[in-house]
């Protein structure tokens, strides 16, 4: 599961934990972005932090682990290229890659999309506001929703409001360690 996770809060949890259930995927790999190519922002957490923020947030669960391949490896993040690396790294493996319908409805700008497809399955979960649809393959797994997001939560951080329950108490106690998102 690729993402951002600026920050990672109980919406990103509830749907890796529902296409794991569905899906009876083996485990959940929450694969923080380094640069993400759609969405740079002003403000952001720094990469590592990010990556740490996802590691308090799985760290609960013993079916999610954190791979910091894209972080790692610098630069903007390219999914098809960390399956690349992560195909070499694993032959023989079968990797799905778990993406909201706001994703699914712009899988045609993704780089090198038409390879991509080839090398995992697509597992998408509808999100409000979204048409999910598009010209590539994707299983859509029907889970319950929240209609929540990061950027609606580093909003509340900014303005002082309260996230109790939205992001997990570890996540929480970092954002305010690092001061991230104004707080």
């Amino acid at each position: 599961m690729g993402g951002t996770f600026n920050p990672p809060h109980i919406g990103h949890l509830m749907i890796a934990e529902g296409v794991r259930d569905i899906a009876g995927l083996e485990e959940i790999r929450f694969m923080p972005n380094a640069i993400p190519p759609h969405k740079v922002k002003e403000g952001d957490a720094a990469a590592w932090q990010r990556l740490e923020m996802t590691r308090l947030a799985v760290r609960e669960n013993p079916d999610f682990t954190v791979e910091p391949i894209e972080v790692d490896s610098g630069g903007v993040s390219y999914t098809s290229r960390t399956m690349d690396l992560l195909r070499e790294r694993e032959p023989g493996s079968d990797f799905s890659f778990i993406i909201g319908g706001d994703s699914i409805d712009h899988l045609h700008t993704w780089y090198d999309i038409d390879a991509l497809v080839e090398k995992v399955e697509f597992i998408g979960v509808p999100r409000p506001g979204s048409g999910a649809s598009g010209r590539y393959p994707v299983k859509m797994v029907g889970i319950p929703q929240i209609d929540l997001s990061s950027t609606l939560l580093r909003e509340k951080l900014k303005a002082g409001r309260s996230v109790k329950y939205l992001i997990p108490d570890p996540v929480i106690r970092f954002i305010r360690e690092e001061g991230l998102y104004g707080v």
